[in-house]
């Protein structure tokens, strides 16, 4: 299961850098991550610093 960002994002930025393959990419109002591309390795959610990404 792909990784999600929830409504807490404060849109940092963090997390798109530690992306491995890129999944992730700011959006209207908030980062967030491709489900087709994500590889579901967790470095995103260990970079968060609010917490906003998780498991689906």
């Amino acid at each position: 299961m792909a990784h999600t960002i929830s409504s807490e994002c404060i849109s940092c930025g963090t997390c798109e850098g530690e992306c491995p393959v890129g999944a992730i990419s700011q959006g209207d109002s908030q980062y967030e991550i491709d489900a087709d591309t994500c590889i579901d390795c967790g470095a995103c959610e260990a970079v968060c610093p609010t917490g906003a990404i998780s498991q689906e």
